[in-house]
Formats: structure tokens, sequence, C-alpha cells
């Protein structure tokens, strides 16, 4: 299965944060998946922490690259398929990343109510 982790998924899991949830813990952590992360993930952290509204550790990059988290760059097909995503949620990072979960046909890790209307597979 291809896993793409949004961000407070990415965060429960270096942390590990029981609001994770067994289910999707169990699927990031399992070794047949290819478990991905988006750039848009790293950049919205970046804010949060340079804003001080999200004090996670320095190294959760590395700490999620060390766990086996593959790499996903935002391409401009990416970014201007946000443009056809009807308006079900207002947030730009998680918008690109539905764009990006259907593009790379991946299962979005999240508990995020408002993506579910979306026609993309959701795990939490």
């Amino acid at each position: 299965m291809k896993l793409l982790l949004d961000t407070h998924a990415a965060v429960n899991f270096i942390e590990d944060d029981p609001r994770l949830g067994v289910e999707a813990a169990a699927a990031i952590e399992n070794p047949s998946n290819h478990v991905l992360l988006s750039a848009v993930v790293v950049w919205e952290i970046a804010i949060k922490r340079a804003l001080g509204k999200l004090p996670v550790d320095q190294r959760y990059l590395a700490l999620l690259l060390e766990a086996g988290v593959e790499p996903l760059a935002i391409s401009v097909g990416h970014a201007r398929a946000v443009e056809d995503l009807p308006a079900h949620h207002r947030d730009p990072f998680d918008r690109l990343l539905v764009v990006q979960a259907a593009a790379e046909s991946a299962t979005l890790v999240t508990n995020d109510e408002n993506i579910r209307r979306y026609d993309v597979s959701v795990l939490w």
C-alpha cells in the first residue's frame, strides 16, 4: 500500500502520539508499505515551528527519513490540479495533499473529516 502522510499524522508518528491510532501507526510502520512525505508537509511544519505554533523536535525531517519515509516533491501538475478540486476544504496545504494522494494513487493518512469528502482513500 502507498501512504501519504498529512502533517498531523507525520508529527504524531515521530512523537509516538497515541492520537495517531493503532491502524494508522501499524500501516506506517509496515515495511511492505511505501510511505510518502510531501514537501507541503515539511513546508507547513516549518511555518508553524517558526511561528511557535508547533513545538515539534527540530530533527523531525531526519527522524521521518530515518524511519523510511520517502520525500514527495510538489510538481507543477500537482499545483495546477488544486484548481479542479471541489471547495470542501479551504486549507491550501490539505488541498495539495488531496491532489497528491490522487495523483500518486496513495491513501492519505489523516483524521481530517473534510478530506474524507474528496474522492481519495483515507486511513486513520
